[in-house]
């Protein structure tokens, strides 16, 4: 979709509870992504998923979130 339509914004959204969840959005072309339910279960979720990705692009030398918006090719 986001090769597609690539000025259309994408927000992912259901069942993101981890920063793999979320991780997955963005690849599959999300600019943004909501944590809903995951809130209920811990206060602290978004911070963790952040957290989550932040180290994702460390590990993978990414400097920047929108370089992966995208990034899985189907």
């Amino acid at each position: 979709m986001h090769r597609a339509l690539p000025s259309v914004p994408l927000i992912g959204m259901g069942g993101i509870m981890t920063a793999e969840d979320a991780i997955e959005f963005i690849l599959a072309g999300a600019g943004a992504v909501a944590i809903g339910t995951a809130n209920f279960a811990n206060p602290q979720a978004a911070l963790h998923v952040i957290d989550g990705i932040v180290q994702y692009m460390s590990r993978h030398n990414i400097a920047d979130v929108n370089d992966i918006v995208g990034g899985v090719i189907c």
